[in-house]
């Protein structure tokens, strides 16, 4: 049902989602867009998916916004490149802002706490 919906704004999550590897990133989407898509009724424009290891960690089988969301980013290569070695938290409020929350894998550092070149060249 929202598929196409989707894959209209899966660019811009793609690169959103490289992004919240440095921090939280937020899309405001058109609603419109989803009411349109939708059986006009309003309630169920909000939900959570869980992503670990590219499969999706939590029950979303009540919202086809969600399970849609879901399966178009699991069936675009670059996407699930993305999904297999990261995990995110991606949420929709009923203001339809989408929240993409890169889950930091435990031993792994984030951007901010990678060395810099000059430490570790001096490391050397």
């Amino acid at each position: 049902m929202y598929v196409h919906v989707w894959n209209k704004y899966l660019p811009i999550i793609k690169i959103l989602m490289k992004k919240s590897m440095a921090g939280d990133q937020t899309l405001t989407m058109n609603r419109i867009d989803f009411e349109r898509a939708g059986s006009g009724r309003k309630a169920g424009y909000k939900f959570l998916i869980e992503l670990v290891q590219g499969r999706v960690a939590n029950v979303i089988s009540g919202s086809p916004l969600a399970s849609d969301l879901a399966m178009v980013l699991l069936q675009d290569a670059p996407s699930r490149a993305i999904l297999q070695n990261n995990d995110f938290n991606i949420s929709l409020n009923t203001k339809f802002q989408l929240f993409i929350h890169h889950v930091a894998q435990p031993g792994t550092l984030t951007p901010e706490e990678q060395p810099s070149e000059v430490e570790k060249t001096s490391a050397e």
